[in-house]
Formats: structure tokens, sequence, C-alpha cells
């Protein structure tokens, strides 16, 4: 059996192919697919579910209570405003902390002084804000825009680099890949859309943009060399081989450390104030390395095999195969 590391070579040498680019229709039918159901799991579940800082809202921090048990606050909220949604999570190992939709300045009072009686706590170790939907609305418009600048910026300084426009299409369909695609897996799982989850989701961004650009500068080097013995397609499939275990290695040792704050430190200790930013940082990881490889590769063979020099340099390089093949027969 080899090892990672023969494995490794093997595919640098070329020695062992993955197809990647051959069967480009299968994988490119498995990214639609997934974009379709990411796109359909908010509208499944009713949408996104908003924090406060996108509703508008008020929020209660109980310090130090003689018990963290947070069914006491739901049951309190039920009891005080019964109408309104609420959301509780423990702050560290020692707070509370109660979201609700938006209050009245009576309802405000009367559920902090109720919350500060059910946790026997002094009342004012019951800290509350407020937060505007228009504040929301601003955050809202001011990541979209974020959003729109960096994919603008990110297909100028590619197509610079690499001299080619075609490439930053596929960096670009490969970004917005990776976008839809963790954002539907948040949603699926149900956690609160909230704007640490937003800056997880540009930061995935910021990753995939790394580990597209070290694909492709190989894949440029590959596809340079007119005298070469490669077709486009294969030449396009031997760089994404050649990085592969790369890619993998540094996936890994990125998503570990987000594993472990989202696995151990959420799920094990209860710090669920790093929920929604983990979650989106570590789906983001996986899907990003899944995109560079099975769609942004092969979407760029796709764009350039049909460009007249490369179909020519591709036909005159399967005909003298072809020719070597009848004479060794």
């Amino acid at each position: 059996m080899r090892t990672m590391n023969q494995l490794g070579n093997d595919l640098y040498t070329g020695k062992t192919s993955i197809p990647f680019v051959a069967r480009r229709k299968l994988w490119f039918i498995i990214a639609i697919a997934l974009v379709a159901l990411s796109i359909l799991a908010p509208v499944v579940r009713g949408g996104f579910t908003l924090s406060i800082e996108f509703t508008g809202g008020a929020k209660f921090t109980i310090s130090n209570p003689s018990t963290t048990d947070q069914e006491i606050a739901t049951n309190t909220v039920e009891d005080v405003v019964p109408e309104a949604e609420s959301t509780v999570t423990v702050i560290g190992e020692r707070d509370v902390q109660v979201q609700t939709s938006t209050l009245t300045n009576e309802e405000s009072r009367a559920l902090a002084a109720a919350l500060a009686e059910a946790y026997d706590v002094p009342a004012d170790e019951v800290t509350d804000s407020f937060v505007g939907p228009t504040w929301g609305a601003d955050v809202t418009k001011q990541s979209l825009w974020g959003l729109a600048i960096f994919l603008a910026l990110t297909f100028l300084i590619l197509a610079i680099y690499f001299r080619t426009w075609k490439m930053s299409v596929a960096a670009i369909v490969g970004l917005v890949d990776v976008l839809i695609v963790t954002v539907g897996v948040y949603s699926a799982a149900g956690f609160q859309l909230s704007p640490s989850a937003v800056i997880g989701f540009l930061t995935i961004l910021a990753y995939s943009l790394y580990d597209t650009t070290v694909v492709f500068d190989k894949i440029r080097e590959n596809t340079e060399d007119e005298e070469g013995s490669l077709t486009f397609g294969e030449a396009v499939n031997l760089g994404v081989n050649q990085t592969l275990v790369r890619s993998i290695n540094t996936s890994v040792v990125a998503a570990l450390p987000v594993a472990a704050i989202l696995f151990i430190g959420v799920f094990g200790f209860g710090a669920e104030t790093l929920s929604d930013i983990s979650l989106s940082i570590f789906v983001g990881i996986i899907v990003a390395t899944y995109s560079t490889i099975f769609v942004a590769a092969p979407l760029y063979s796709l764009i350039r095999e049909k460009e007249p020099k490369i179909a020519q340099r591709d036909k005159r390089i399967l005909a003298a195969r072809r020719k070597a093949a009848g004479d060794d027969a």
C-alpha cells in the first residue's frame, strides 16, 4: 500500500492521475445539484434565522446568576411577554444572555425585573441593550457592497496576474459556488445568521481564493509549454493532480483548529457565542477545497479548449499519438 508521500510523488509525475477534467460533466452535475439544494434549504426552512443585529430587538445579560439553567429565562420571557420570540445562550460559564424581538420600554423594564427575580440576582446584575432594525439593514447593505467590491477586485487582480480573463471567470464561479453551498449548509443546520457568520463567509472567500490561485499557478505553468506532449485538458488535469496533496494537507491543517473550536468548544463546553463563525469557516474550508478541484479548474479547461489555437494544437497532439500507436502496431 502506497504512503501519502508516494501517492503525492505519483500524482506529481503523472504516474497516477485522477480524471478531474475528463469527468467534468459528472462534477458539474453534482455541483449544480449542491447549489440547487443550498438555495432550497433556507426556502424549505422558511427563510434564514436572523439575529437581532439584522431584525432589531432587545438583549439582556444576567451576570453571575446562581444557575445558568436556560429554561428559567425561556419561561420568564413567556410569562412576561408571551408574544415575543426569544433566544437564550450561556456566555462563558457564569452569564446568561437573552435575546428577544423588539419590546416596548415598559415590557423591557418588566422583563429585566422578572429575570433578576427568576435568577435571584440584584436588579443591577441584569443589563439590557437595544438594536434597531435600521442598523441591521445597514449591516446587510454594507456586507453586500463589500462582497461585490471583493469579487470585482478579485476578477481584476487575477486577470492581470494570470494574463487571461478566463481564469478570472473560472475563479469567480468557484468563489460564488463556495459562498452559496456554505450558506446553504449553514442554513440547513438551523444556525442563526449573525454578523459573525457574515465575517466567517467573507473569510472563507479569502481562503478559497488563496487555494484557487495556488492551483491555477501550477496550471498556468503546465499550459505555457507549447511544445509539450499533453493536450490542454491533460495539462490542466496534471496541474490539479500535482497540487492535490498540498490542497488536502492545507485544508486539514486549517480545518483542525476550527473543528476543535466548533466540536469541543461549542458542543462540548457550551461556548455558543463562537458557534456561528466557527461553523461557517469549518464548512467553508471543506467546500473551498472541493470547489477549486471539481469546479474551478475543470471549468477553466472547458472555457479554453474551444480556442482555435488550442484546439488545433490538441488535434495535432492526438494525431501524432494515433500515428505512433499505428507504427508500433
